[in-house]
């Protein structure tokens, strides 16, 4: 039992981590297309997904962001299953962004964010178990403009929590990122960590290692094995090569293709115990899309 609920623990853990993206997104907005096919297998998992944010000025240096996030996540499940595949077919996961942040000095800023989610399948009405409350709390230090650094840096630290997990409490938050010269960068920390090579200013080549997936409510749960499944999960690890290309200083496309170094995609009941596993098997994984940034 104990072990069992140390590797749900992992798992919801790389769930909220993959959530953690967006307290580090300075995107006005976004429009991304997410592939990994199943190995050996027709299976296919495709996400789509759209944000826009809008910061409104209060005073100098405090903004209040209100914005949105919308993912379709589509389940092509095309080998055979102990249970009816177009019940999860099609999964939603909707955000309503709310965020606040201000200087306190020169050197820190401090923000806080606030989002009210729904994750499901949305085959019928909504109920309480469609929703879920995110937020975090976060100090920026950025001197990546200060000409006085000797080498510029921007420090994160924050403190997360995602209804999702089920960890009654906030979870800490690090990113540190360095412009070592006019060639190299790199980023340190959970989501994402990478190495980055600027060709030119506007055209950047990198190696990373990050996280992502989603933790859902299905509104018609199906039975297996005479085991209602009331949620899907999905969690990876992925590493690869990323390239970026800024059109201006604002508008930028990306891809990234790499390869999972961890994958489970899994159905789990009302106490978020696994019942059925959809998939552990390391595949192929690209992303790519268009987005304009502050």
């Amino acid at each position: 039992m104990v072990s069992k609920s140390i590797k749900l623990l992992c798992v919801m853990v790389l769930c909220l981590l993959s959530q953690l993206v967006n307290a580090q997104l300075t995107d006005l907005a976004r429009l991304e297309y997410s592939f990994i096919p199943k190995s050996n297998s027709e299976d296919q998992y495709t996400r789509l997904r759209a944000l826009v944010n809008y910061p409104i000025k209060l005073k100098k240096d405090s903004y209040l962001i209100i914005g949105g996030e919308y993912n379709r996540i589509i389940l092509n499940l095309e080998d055979e299953y102990p249970f009816n595949t177009s019940l999860l077919e099609t999964i939603n996961v909707i955000d309503l962004n709310i965020g606040y942040t201000f200087k306190t000095s020169e050197k820190w800023r401090l923000g806080f964010k606030f989002n009210p989610r729904i994750a499901s399948t949305l085959t019928s009405k909504l109920t309480s178990d469609d929703f879920f409350l995110n937020g975090g709390a976060f100090a920026i230090n950025d001197r990546t403009k200060d000409k006085t650094a000797k080498k510029p840096y921007r420090l994160i630290l924050g403190l997360t929590f995602n209804a999702t997990t089920g960890v009654p409490f906030p979870l800490p938050f690090v990113s540190y990122y360095r412009r070592v010269n006019e060639k190299w960068s790199f980023s340190a920390g959970i989501p994402k960590s990478n190495i980055k090579y600027f060709f030119t200013e506007s055209s950047m080549l990198q190696t990373f290692i990050g996280l992502d997936g989603y933790f859902a409510h299905l509104q018609e749960p199906p039975t297996i094995n005479g085991k209602q499944a009331e949620n899907i999960s999905l969690s990876l690890a992925v590493g690869g090569l990323g390239y970026e290309f800024c059109f201006t200083k604002h508008l930028v496309a990306y891809m990234y293709a790499g390869y999972t170094l961890r994958l489970n995609n899994v159905l789990r009941d009302e106490n978020r115990e696994e019942v059925f596993k959809l998939d552990d098997v390391n595949a192929f994984y690209l992303r790519t899309g268009i987005k304009f940034k502050i």
